[in-house]
C-alpha cells in the first residue's frame, strides 16, 4: 500500500528554490500568508511552492526579501512589499509573452462597528464585481447583488465598461462624456476602450462622485435585473454610446460614504 502523501513537499532537499527561499523567511519568523502578503500574492501559491513546484518568477523576490532579513534589515510587511515588488517577474506564457493575470471576480469588505446594543458587529463598506463577455451577454447576474446591497446601504455606485472604441460617440477626455482628459480611459491594442463613471475623485472634468444606488438598482430593476441591458440603456440614453455596441467587460463598484 502506498503511504499518503505529506503536506509540506517531500524533503527539504527536494525543494524548489522558492520554497526553499520561504522557508529561510519562516525560519525567520514569518508565516506563509506573511510571505504571501509581502510578494503581493495569493496565500495558496506560497503553498503551491512546497506542493506544485510553482514560485520560478518569485524567486528573484525572495532572495531580495530573505537577504534584507538576514542582513538586520526592515521587517515589517509594507517595506518588504516595496522591496519585492521591485523583483518579481511578470509570468510569461509558452510564447514569451506577458500572461494575462486572473483577479477575483467578486471582493466584499466590511468594517466592525459598534450596534446601538453595544455589540461588536460587521458593517458593510464595499464591494466590487466584475464580468467578461459570456456572463455580460446572460445579463450579467453576478453584479446585481453588489448593486442591491449598495442600495440596502444608500451607498454609491460607479461602473467601467469595455467596448469597441467606435462604438462610443465622443472621443476619449470629452468633458461631456465623463471621465475628463486622460482620466479613467483605458485603450487596448484590440481596438477597444475600457471608460469609467461615477469614479469621480475630485477636479474639474472627472465626473460624478459615485451614482445614487438607490436609483441605481431601479434603473437595473427597470430592465428586469438585467445589469448588462440597464449600464448600456443608460450609456445610450445619455447618448455616450452607440445602441448596437456589444459590451465586452463590466465592473461595478460600490461603497458606502463616511459619515
Amino acid at each position: 500500500m502506498t503511504p499518503p502523501r505529506q503536506r509540506g513537499g517531500g524533503r527539504p532537499d527536494q525543494r524548489n528554490e522558492a520554497a526553499r527561499l520561504t522557508d529561510q523567511l519562516i525560519a525567520e519568523g514569518f508565516n506563509r500568508k506573511q510571505v504571501a502578503e509581502i510578494l503581493g500574492r495569493d496565500a495558496s501559491l506560497v503553498s503551491q511552492f512546497f506542493t506544485k513546484n510553482k514560485g520560478a518568477s518569485m524567486v528573484e523576490a525572495l532572495r531580495a526579501v530573505v537577504q534584507e532579513v538576514q542582513a538586520g534589515g526592515p521587517r515589517d510587511i509594507d517595506s518588504l512589499k516595496r522591496l519585492a515588488r521591485a523583483h518579481v517577474r511578470p509570468r510569461l506564457t509558452k510564447s514569451g509573452e506577458r500572461a494575462r493575470v486572473r483577479h477575483r471576480n467578486t471582493v466584499r469588505s466590511t468594517r466592525t462597528v459598534t450596534d446601538e446594543r453595544g455589540r461588536r458587529v460587521k458593517e458593510w463598506t464595499s464591494s466590487l464585481a466584475r464580468a467578461g463577455k459570456q456572463h455580460i451577454a446572460a445579463g450579467a447576474p453576478r453584479l446585481y447583488p453588489v448593486i442591491a446591497e449598495a442600495a440596502a446601504n444608500n451607498g454609491k455606485i460607479a461602473f467601467t465598461v469595455r467596448a469597441l472604441r467606435r462604438m462610443f460617440t465622443h472621443d476619449a477626455g470629452r468633458l461631456a462624456d465623463s471621465p475628463g482628459v486622460r482620466r479613467n480611459v483605458v485603450q487596448r491594442a484590440d481596438g477597444t476602450e475600457e471608460r469609467a463613471y461615477g469614479a469621480n475623485v475630485g477636479g474639474p472634468g472627472s465626473g460624478e462622485q459615485g451614482f445614487d444606488a438607490v436609483q441605481f438598482k431601479q434603473l437595473v430593476d427597470a430592465a428586469g435585473g438585467d445589469v448588462t441591458a440597464a449600464v448600456q440603456g443608460w450609456l445610450v440614453m445619455t447618448g455616450r454610446m452607440h445602441p448596437e455596441a456589444e459590451i465586452v467587460y463590466l465592473e461595478i463598484r460600490a461603497w458606502k460614504e463616511n459619515r
